[in-house]
């Protein structure tokens, strides 16, 4: 019975030692099943570690993220996402609705919509003077603000200079002398008597000291300066007055599309005192002054008034043809993705495969935008799903491109920032520091190289002093631009 019993044991105990032997097996084998790409991953040489959510700033080493919350992830030799775009599978942009959009030429007639105030033709003003010196006997009942015809007497003025010129040019008339005659007549056109006047006196022979100043032309009266009984200075103004025949409409355009305004050009005109009429004007004039406050152009329009019904001081909606129809590049307006310090869209570089590029925009026509820079005609770009592409080329690092004319012209933008700093070491041109948090950039403390701008900046320092450190970022990361050695240390460098 033992012996049975025995028999069985070493049955079970065999069977279980089989099972182990298989079960250590699987798990080597599981074990290096997963560890090959790990494996595989660390044959490649990484070049730096990146934040995927400030993809152009480069740590040396890995850890967490100064700016999220999240793990720096590594950059491997011979990946040429940065250059190249990203590359999506079929099935996620299927689930994201993706639509593609081509990049067209559009022939469109520019047209910019901006308001206007009326106001005086200020070319059709007359100024009434008094031609001579004298005194005035009578005035009409007018004020500023009246509305008048040519013609319309203002004054009626006593001229003693005239009385002695008249007397003296019928004594000479009486001669019989012709050339005198002709100097006296010419001297009493140069008293200022109209011409008139002269032919009367000479015809009547009587003698006439008084006339009525009247309006050389009608209009609205600006200024009224006469009074009964006042005392007239030869060239003193009696009144000014500004012509309605026709009226300016000053208008405000933005700065930004005043280029396309030409003088000469149309414009069509709405005014709030008259619903539903449109009236039509053109540009006469384009002032060189913009207004500080409202980063606007001043430019004029002229109306005609011929009813008289339009009135300085009224309001209009003013719509002006810009320059003639031009052929330009143009995307829909729902595939731009503005970051608020630039505009990109997503470009289709090969199946499934997008690059984003950083475009310059134009003004809107309907539901599409004027590309100025940035893309080529026939190009494909994405007009559907372009934020979650944008999102997956900024986890992958993936710089924007530029096209060859923003890339000639583009100058990073600095921003500058500085900490207190301990130098760790100094190798060549790049200084390792152990530094406080820069807060303008929103860095943390933490210890990392830095490339220094010039030798200069690093020219009589140690390893362990006690420094200021300034720094800028660009678009190739923090650059180190000068130390001075820090107060708390005492020291010179």
């Amino acid at each position: 019975m033992k012996t049975k019993q025995t028999i069985i044991a070493l049955s079970i105990g065999a069977a279980l030692l089989g099972l182990g032997v298989v079960g250590g097996r699987m798990s080597a084998t599981s074990h290096q099943t997963a560890a090959a790409p790990s494996s595989t991953t660390t044959d490649k040489k990484v070049l730096y570690w990146y934040d995927p959510m400030k993809p152009d700033m480069k740590f040396d080493k890995p850890g967490k993220s100064p700016y999220m919350d999240m793990e720096l992830l590594p950059k491997y030799a011979g990946d040429e996402t940065e250059s190249a775009g990203v590359k999506i599978d079929a099935r996620t942009l299927q689930n994201t609705g993706m639509r593609k959009a081509k990049v067209e030429k559009l022939s469109v007639a520019q047209s910019i919509d901006a308001t206007g105030i009326l106001a005086f033709n200020e070319r059709d003003v007359s100024i009434e003077q008094a031609r001579s010196s004298g005194f005035i006997e009578r005035v009409w009942p007018l004020a500023p603000g009246d509305i008048i015809v040519a013609g319309q007497p203002l004054a009626e003025v006593l001229i003693p200079e005239w009385s002695a010129a008249q007397h003296e040019f019928l004594a000479i008339r009486n001669s019989g002398d012709a050339s005198l005659i002709s100097a006296a007549r010419e001297r009493l056109r140069l008293t200022g008597m109209p011409a008139g006047l002269i032919s009367e006196v000479e015809k009547t022979g009587k003698i006439s000291a008084r006339q009525t100043l009247r309006s050389t032309q009608g209009g609205v009266i600006q200024e009224l300066s006469v009074r009964s009984g006042m005392t007239l200075a030869a060239g003193q103004t009696l009144a000014k007055i500004s012509g309605i025949s026709s009226v300016w409409l000053d208008v405000a355009v933005p700065e930004a599309q005043s280029a396309a305004i030409q003088i000469g050009g149309k414009a069509d005109v709405s005014l709030a005192a008259f619903p539903g009429v449109i009236l039509s004007g053109k540009v006469t004039a384009i002032l060189p002054t913009l207004n500080d406050a409202s980063r606007s152009l001043r430019v004029r329009v002229e109306l005609p008034n011929r009813d008289g019904r339009l009135r300085p001081g009224m309001s209009a909606q003013v719509k002006l043809a810009g320059n003639s129809n031009n052929a330009v590049l143009a995307v829909p307006t729902e595939a731009i993705i503005r970051t608020g310090k630039r505009s990109l869209v997503m470009l289709l570089d090969g199946e499934n495969h997008f690059v984003p590029v950083e475009v310059t925009l134009g003004a809107e026509v309907a539901d599409k935008t004027i590309i100025v820079n940035g893309l080529n005609e026939g190009q494909q770009i994405v007009a559907s799903g372009q934020f979650l592409i944008d999102s997956e080329a900024n986890l992958a690092g993936v710089k924007t491109k530029l096209s060859s004319d923003q890339a000639s012209s583009a100058t990073p933008a600095m921003i500058m920032d500085e900490a207190d700093a301990t130098i760790k070491a100094i190798n060549g041109l790049e200084v390792t520091l152990a530094h406080d948090a820069f807060k303008i950039i929103g860095m943390s403390a933490m210890t990392m190289p830095y490339p220094v701008a010039n030798e200069n900046v690093i020219k009589g320092f140690k390893v362990g002093d006690k420094v200021r450190a300034t720094v800028h970022q660009n678009d190739d990361g923090l650059v180190l631009e000068r130390m001075v050695m820090n107060k708390k240390s005492g020291g010179q460098p």
